[in-house]
């Protein structure tokens, strides 16, 4: 009977650690690789930006989701509010955002479980025996549903917090402040894509409201304070990261895709800092992993009316995990690009745009709202509008002319 009550009820803190683990994740392993080139005080400015951004479009899809006093996700919203067009882009921008997304966790947890089984046993595996290995495990939670996600992420969110401070217990006193000195605003402008995707928990914005009983109140504090704790984080991350490695190392790992963790090991050789890097990236991956991977059953199930039984929730996690999994076992190397292209081309519209243009409908048109949760009216609306198709202009630069 308890369980049965905190399943109706719902749990302010354990939405809070949904959303912040959720953007904690990859895109946290690939930042310092991206924001290397415009340096450390840009970064700090285009961070807050994308997070307001972020968290602006994100009360926007809780709105519209309030619109509707029933369980429904994305596909449904975007019926409703901008009819087939918008359900059909809806459709192909959330496969593509997540299928993206799903690559590059089963990429990254499959080096990061190789590298584990080597430490531990002293027997190298393949990554795509880790990334097997790793989808199979954390495949089963996804199949138990919301309530088993919240479970195991509050304990992983502990181990992630407290790796977390450990690295800047353990890397603080190395940090070369001559390496934060470096500015390139020019350069920071292509690390945008990569670090809205990073802010990317929009995804379980729908679950959240139906686990929180509809209440737009507990929803906000959910959203502000889950969103913001990631904030703070990239924010000493980058701080570490990039007063730990040179400006040169980073140029690397961009053109091979690798990971952050990599390079600290290269340039730092054995110690306590690398080790604790490996918990603490275990920990990113898993987070995110499961998030994205629950809102994105919900998705699929909405989507084709596929009920959650057994059988169903089976099915559902094969749909969701598998393409992913094996686009990473054929390319291991997608870490980075596949972050990229989620951020710059699926995220800044199926986030950005939609969501603005989903309430503009839902106000203006068939007048469905009840509160705004968001102020500033149409004028709002259309500077988010803007800032998502100016990012998307900046992937879409970078991926034909640079490849930054």
């Amino acid at each position: 009977m308890k369980i049965a009550n905190y399943r109706e009820k719902g749990s302010v803190l354990g939405s809070i650690l949904l959303i912040a683990g959720s953007c904690v994740g990859a895109g946290m392993l690939g930042l310092p690789v991206s924001t290397a080139m415009g340096g450390f005080q840009p970064s700090v400015v285009m961070f807050f930006v994308c997070w307001l951004f972020m968290m602006v479009s994100s009360l926007f899809l809780l709105e519209v989701n309030l619109y509707f006093k029933k369980e429904v996700n994305l596909i449904t919203m975007a019926d409703k509010t901008l009819g087939r067009v918008g359900q059909f882009a809806t459709w192909v921008l959330f496969l593509f955002l997540f299928y993206s997304l799903m690559v590059s966790y089963s990429a990254g947890s499959g080096e990061l479980v190789a590298d584990f089984v080597e430490e531990f046993t002293g027997f190298a595996i393949a990554r795509s025996l880790g990334s097997i290995i790793a989808v199979s495990l954390f495949g089963v939670v996804i199949y138990y549903g919301t309530f088993a996600v919240d479970q195991l992420n509050r304990i992983l969110m502990v181990g992630l917090i407290v790796t977390f401070f450990m690295l800047l217990y353990f890397g603080a006193p190395s940090v070369n402040k001559k390496l934060l000195n470096h500015v390139n605003w020019f350069d920071s402008i292509w690390a945008l894509p990569v670090m809205v995707i990073s802010f990317g928990y929009h995804n379980l914005v729908p679950s959240l409201t139906t686990y929180l009983e509809f209440n737009a109140k507990r929803m906000r504090i959910s959203i502000i304070i889950g969103s913001a704790i990631p904030l703070v984080g990239y924010i000493l991350w980058e701080w570490l990261i990039l007063g730990l490695i040179p400006y040169d190392n980073f140029l690397g790992a961009l053109d091979q895709g690798n990971m952050v963790t990599h390079t600290l090991r290269q340039v730092v050789g054995k110690s306590w800092v690398v080790e604790v890097a490996q918990y603490f990236a275990f920990f990113a991956i898993v987070t995110s992993f499961i998030g994205v991977a629950l809102s994105f059953v919900d998705f699929l199930a909405d989507g084709f009316g596929i009920e959650k039984n057994r059988r169903g929730s089976f099915l559902l996690c094969c749909m969701a995990l598998g393409p992913p999994l094996f686009f990473a076992l054929l390319y291991p190397s997608l870490f980075i690009v596949a972050l990229k292209y989620a951020g710059g081309f699926g995220a800044n519209i199926l986030f950005g745009v939609l969501p603005a243009l989903m309430v503009w409908s839902g106000r203006y048109y068939h007048k469905l709202w009840d509160e705004e949760q968001v102020p500033g009216g149409k004028v709002t609306l259309a500077l988010i509008t803007f800032f998502a198709v100016a990012i998307f202009g900046v992937q879409l630069v970078n991926a034909l002319y640079f490849n930054r």
